[in-house]
């Protein structure tokens, strides 16, 4: 078979595999700048010579990060949040979308549930509130002040349900006459049909809770229990306290790192984590654009 390509075509092509290695390129040069920085010399970084290579090449900002501040805890702080908060969400995401998936016949006033969801979305609780009930409840200064808030997404929710509905209703009745209940059809039958859309919203869940800083600089007193994204918008915001905050000579600190080489090498290990982890994730990010969108 011939594969004629006009010559339109091969002008697209090349246009766009141009504009799309620019884009990239575009894309990675800041993280080599930084990069280069956060290997270099405080002296050289302040009279700018430093562009992509590493000038009075030095690991102290790194050694910085690992010892004397406070990267490390807020790493596990941000660890220990998306571990126990995608399985929270994802636990709630699906006993809540199960019956939602059913026509009103089956379940009684679905569509009124499904109103107060939506509403959820346009209208929410409000800050000042929010802050009020997690502050009764003596969550503060806890890691569940920052799941509990948002443990059930409702978009991520409406995506599983919209899910639920493409599945052939046939494999829920054949389970039925086997004897399974209800729980049963769920956890042994449905949820080994569920691991596209499962690992689609769970990426969404990892990502929201990973990215969030705002939560955290509400409901943490403590600067020790801020999660990473915390630590890293005080970082920028603040580093100088950070610096004298740090345990250790901070004269000897200074004389081989500033502001600008200390924060590149935290916010450079701070995207090491998301570098490795997004390749082998990046196709459910596709998937989950079309996934809400199959109706049964």
């Amino acid at each position: 078979m011939v594969n004629y390509r006009s010559p339109s075509r091969t002008a697209f092509i090349v246009f766009n595999t141009i504009v799309l290695s620019l884009t990239a390129i575009a894309c990675i040069i800041p993280f080599i700048h930084l990069l280069a920085i956060s290997f270099s010399g405080s002296s050289a970084v302040a009279a700018g010579k430093v562009v992509f290579w590493p000038v009075d090449l030095t690991t102290v900002s790194y050694e910085f990060a690992f010892r004397g501040g406070k990267f490390l805890p807020a790493l596990w702080v941000s660890i220990s949040r998306v571990l126990l908060g995608v399985i929270v969400n994802l636990v709630l995401i699906v006993i809540t979308a199960y019956p939602l998936s059913k026509n009103k016949d089956k379940v009684f006033g679905r569509n009124i549930y499904m109103i107060y969801f939506v509403l959820t979305i346009i209208i929410n609780g409000g800050l000042i509130p929010t802050y009020i009930l997690v502050t009764k409840l003596g969550l503060l200064n806890s890691l569940w002040s920052l799941i509990l808030p948002g443990a059930l997404p409702i978009f991520s929710m409406i995506i599983m349900m919209n899910f639920m509905r493409g599945l052939p209703e046939e494999i829920e009745q054949a389970a039925m006459i086997d004897g399974a209940g209800v729980f049963a059809t769920l956890f042994r039958v449905m949820l080994p049909l569920l691991t596209p859309a499962l690992a689609t919203v769970g990426l969404f869940s990892v990502v929201a809770h990973w990215n969030d800083w705002f939560s955290g600089l509400i409901y943490m007193q403590d600067s020790r229990n801020y999660p990473l994204q915390t630590y890293l918008h005080t970082l920028i915001i603040n580093f100088e306290e950070v610096i004298r905050m740090a345990q250790g000579d901070t004269a000897k600190i200074l004389a081989y790192m500033n502001v600008r080489t200390g924060r590149a090498a935290q916010l450079f290990l701070a995207t090491i984590p998301v570098l490795v982890v997004y390749p082998f994730i990046q196709k459910y990010f596709t998937t989950g654009l079309v996934l809400g969108s199959v109706k049964g």
